[in-house]
């Protein structure tokens, strides 16, 4: 059986991809007031790509589309 979620991210990608999620995280938090179902969008975004850099592993990379970093 193929294993899932086989890293394909550098260090660079991974700290890119924590950054990004952090920055979700906060304009989750800045939109919880004003507009909530745009807050719970981020959130999840943030929450997928904090998975992402953890795992080091990239969707975008896992279905074959060459990225830079």
């Amino acid at each position: 059986m193929k294993k899932r979620f086989i890293p394909n991210l550098t260090r660079g990608g991974r700290i890119v991809r924590a950054v990004l999620a952090t920055l979700l995280l906060i304009g989750a938090l800045v939109a919880w007031g004003q507009l909530p179902w745009l807050a719970v969008v981020l959130a999840l975004s943030s929450a997928f790509v904090f998975f992402e850099a953890a795992r080091g592993w990239c969707a975008v990379r896992a279905c074959g589309i060459k990225t830079k970093i």
